[in-house]
């Protein structure tokens, strides 16, 4: 993973080099510090956004060769719109616009953090530097070479001008840990299957032991003993062995219950016996975007020190078609003593999740349980990739993350559960079966899931739209986003600490 930038805080009247990043409203109005910086310069950008047409929309750009006179190379205004109708995350949006106008070796780039009405505030300021962080995230840790007389530019320095940089810092604070979890769970999602298999994964999970968080992991022989025979079963065709990582965070009082997110960890999925067709297999590489969110998020909990007990269970397997892998027809017993009859092995990840959750259930009694899985297809047919989908048994649960994803803009939507769709699972042979056909493939996936969490409030997000192949946005160029780190985080720091 690279960044290339290296992120600080000075005050206004540091003066500032390489790129200069300003803001202006929809009227082309600055702010008073930015037009005393730029002084004769204020013409120079009425000039140009009349040549260019430039209205000062929120999210446009006008780039201006800068006057000698303000030693940088590049003025950039950033029109912010109506300034009086800006929420949280267009600063976000801001700071991933900033970075993009930074040309890779540039040494240095300042972005004055004022608006047209007077200098953001410490927590504006602070997701402008979110932003900063989220754009400047590159994976090209496998690329060995680069253009012919290219070398590879050295790290830009990015200075947000502030008011005050004792309290944008400490509002900073929590990003930063933020941003961290979020780069970890796009790295996980990033990396080759060959690279990232089960037992590395677990690996680099217990790595969060360096962040205070305790890991425990749980091999084939451990998982027998449990009688996890429907996780097993998925990757009981690989060479590589299967895991289930489980990380606690006890940052909230002690015997206070913890909340629970669980990930589908398929480190790659072939399909199995059930084989998926060649075109596009590769993005099987990233089928354990769930359990990679769920890596980031314990490991920003940790950082940012929340208070809060949380439990983070992931469960890593390899769904491949050896002469040992599982076959359609054949019946399982999960860890809940619940028999399934598995009529298409490339619906394993349910499969998986089942014996996770009860586990995760039974064993830490949660207040809640939130499962991150792409599980379906389907859920892409319906909701494209702007919304993931979300399935739940308690609506207060369900508001929160729905409030949530509208803070962050990992957004959700939810989707309906019923005895009728329950009913296209039930199985001839089995308890149920692992499929009810292509109708409402998303929805007969979250009711099998639905039987193994009892009583808790639970909600299953189908992020198969959202966590891999993502949406390019102002804040994401790379092909994973880390999707649910920070919509989590939300839900926890808003409700649960």
């Amino acid at each position: 993973m690279s960044e290339g930038i290296k992120l600080g805080f000075v005050p206004f009247s540091t003066s500032p080099k390489g790129v200069l990043v300003v803001f202006c409203d929809d009227s082309l109005k600055l702010g008073p510090a930015t037009r005393k910086l730029l002084g004769e310069a204020v013409a120079l950008v009425q000039r140009a956004a009349t040549a260019d047409r430039f209205k000062g929309k929120s999210g446009s750009v006008l780039d201006i060769v800068a006057p000698a006179h303000l030693k940088v190379g590049r003025l950039v205004v950033i029109g912010c719109g109506k300034a009086n109708e800006l929420k949280p995350q267009d600063f976000l949006k801001f700071g991933g616009i900033a970075t993009s106008r930074v040309p890779a070796g540039v040494a240095d780039a300042t972005i004055v953090a004022e608006l047209p009405g007077g200098v953001m505030k410490a927590d504006e300021a602070a997701e402008l530097a979110l932003g900063v962080r989220l754009r400047a995230y590159a994976f090209d840790r496998y690329k060995t070479k680069r253009p012919e007389g290219e070398e590879k530019p050295a790290a830009a320095k990015i200075a947000i001008a502030v008011a005050d940089g004792t309290a944008v810092r400490k509002a900073f604070r929590a990003r930063e840990a933020v941003a961290d979890g979020v780069v970890l769970a796009r790295d996980l999602v990033n990396e080759p299957a060959n690279v990232l298999y089960p037992e590395e994964f677990a690996r680099r999970a217990n790595a969060l032991k360096k962040v205070g968080v305790a890991v425990e992991i749980l091999d084939v022989k451990a998982m027998k003993k449990l009688g996890m025979n429907a996780l097993l079963g998925v990757g009981q065709g690989s060479e590589r062995e299967s895991r289930l990582v489980v990380m606690r965070w006890n940052g909230g009082k002690r015997g206070e219950k913890p909340v629970a997110f669980i990930g589908k960890g398929v480190c790659f999925d072939t399909g199995g016996i059930s084989i998926k067709p060649a075109a596009g297999m590769e993005d099987m590489k990233g089928d354990m975007a769930g359990a990679a969110c769920v890596v980031g998020l314990m490991h920003a909990l940790a950082e940012r020190n929340a208070k809060v007990n949380a439990i983070g269970a992931i469960g890593l397997v390899e769904n491949m078609p050896d002469g040992k892998a599982q076959r359609p027809g054949d019946i399982v017993t999960s860890m809940s003593g619940q028999t399934i009859e598995v009529i298409n092995t490339d619906a394993e990840g349910r499969l998986v999740l089942a014996d996770v959750l009860h586990y995760v259930a039974t064993q830490y009694s949660p207040k809640f349980m939130i499962d991150l899985a792409t599980l379906t297809g389907a859920i892409i047919v319906a909701l494209g990739q702007e919304y993931a989908g979300m399935f739940a048994n308690d609506d207060t649960l369900a508001e929160r993350l729905v409030e949530a994803g509208k803070a962050t803009g990992e957004r959700v939507w939810r989707m309906p559960l019923g005895p009728e769709y329950d009913k296209m699972i039930d199985s001839k042979f089995a308890d149920m079966k692992n499929t009810g056909g292509r109708h409402g493939g998303a929805i007969t996936a979250a009711q099998l899931l639905q039987r193994f969490v009892g009583k808790t409030p639970w909600v299953h997000l189908d992020i198969a739209g959202t966590a891999l192949g993502s949406p390019q946005t102002d804040t994401n160029k790379s092909w994973s986003s880390g999707w649910g780190v920070r919509l989590l985080d939300r839900l926890v720091s808003d409700h649960y600490e």
